[in-house]
C-alpha cells in the first residue's frame, strides 16, 4: 500500500467516525470488551502450566513469522502442522485446568447473585482458621493441600479416600496424634476433603533450612510442582507456614495466616459492598 493509499484509507476512516458518531460508542465499547476478557483470562492463567504453554506459543508465532519472512519454506511447513495438531494436544493435556478454570468463570458469575450465604471459599477459610486456632496453641501437626488449576490426581491416589465436607471439626479428629489418618497430608478437592494420609514430593531444594521437617518439605516441593495452595502447622513450635507457586512463607501469624487465604482464595473485589460486585466480575481478580 503506497502513502497516498494509506493517507485515503485514514481519511475516509475519520470521516466515517465523523459523520456516525454512535460507531465511536461501538468501536469503544468493542474495545473494552476484549481488553477486559483478554485481563481476566491472563489473570486466571497466571502461574499455571497453561500460561507456560502460552510461552511456548509464542515463541512458535515468532519462529513462523521469521521462517515465513526469511522463506524457509521446510520450517514454515513444520511448524505449521505443529499448530494444527497441537491444538488437539493442548486440549486433551490441560483438559482439568480448562474444566478448572471454566468452573471458576461459572463461581463468578453469582457475584451477580444478591445473597448473603456464605460461598464454598468463606466457608473453606473458615474451617481452616478454626482449626488452626485449636492445632497451634496444642501444637498438633498438620499438613494440607487445596488443588488450585493443576490436577492433584496422582498426589491424591496415595492416600486414603474421605470425600467428605470441609469441616474444622473433622480437620482437627484427621490430625490428632496416634490416630490412623494423621500422618501424610489431607488434599482437599473441589470444596471437599479428598483423602487423607495422601504423601507429597519432598522438595530437592538444598535452601530449605534443617529446622523444618517433612512437612514443610512436602510442602515445598508440592508447590514447586503444582499451583496447590497449603498449609502446615509444626508439631514442634505450633506455628503456621504456607506454599503457593513455590512462595515459602513460614511462622504466620492468624491474621497474616487469614489474609494469604483470602487472597487465594477470595477475590478483593468480593469482599467488597454488592454494589461493587459488577466492577469485581470485570476485575476477575
Amino acid at each position: 500500500m503506497s502513502f497516498t493509499q494509506l493517507l485515503q484509507f485514514s481519511n475516509q476512516f475519520w470521516q466515517s467516525l465523523v459523520a456516525d458518531p454512535w460507531r465511536i460508542v461501538i468501536n469503544s465499547l468493542d474495545i473494552f470488551l476484549v481488553t477486559a476478557l483478554m485481563y481476566m483470562c491472563i489473570k486466571a492463567l497466571s502461574g499455571t502450566r497453561v500460561m507456560t504453554l502460552l510461552r511456548g506459543v509464542a515463541l512458535f508465532v515468532m519462529a513462523q513469522l521469521a521462517a515465513t519472512f526469511l522463506g524457509f519454506q521446510t520450517i514454515s511447513f513444520i511448524l505449521n502442522q505443529i499448530f494444527t495438531y497441537g491444538v488437539i494436544a493442548a486440549v486433551v493435556i490441560f483438559a482439568p485446568e480448562i474444566r478448572s478454570a471454566l468452573e471458576k468463570l461459572g463461581r463468578s458469575a453469582t457475584l451477580f447473585a444478591s445473597t448473603n450465604t456464605l460461598s464454598d471459599e468463606e466457608r473453606l477459610i473458615s474451617s481452616f482458621l478454626k482449626a488452626t486456632d485449636y492445632m497451634c496453641p496444642r501444637k498438633i501437626g498438620a499438613l494440607v493441600s487445596v488443588e488450585g488449576t493443576q490436577s492433584l490426581k496422582e498426589f491424591i491416589s496415595t492416600g486414603i479416600p474421605l470425600d467428605a465436607d470441609i469441616s474444622s471439626e473433622l480437620l482437627i479428629n484427621i490430625f490428632i496424634p496416634n490416630t490412623p489418618l494423621h500422618d501424610g497430608a489431607v488434599i482437599v478437592r473441589d470444596n471437599k476433603i479428598a483423602v487423607s494420609c495422601a504423601y507429597l514430593p519432598l522438595t530437592e531444594s538444598t535452601s530449605i533450612s534443617k529446622e523444618f521437617g517433612t512437612r514443610h518439605r512436602a510442602a515445598i516441593g508440592l508447590s514447586e510442582q503444582t499451583d496447590a495452595f497449603t498449609f502446615i502447622v509444626s508439631e514442634e513450635t505450633g506455628s503456621i507456614s504456607v506454599t503457593h507457586n513455590g512462595v515459602f512463607k513460614h511462622d504466620l501469624t492468624r491474621e497474616e495466616f487469614k489474609a494469604e487465604l483470602q487472597r487465594v482464595f477470595i477475590s478483593e473485589e468480593a469482599t467488597k459492598a454488592k454494589s461493587k460486585k459488577w466492577f469485581a466480575f470485570w476485575e476477575g481478580k
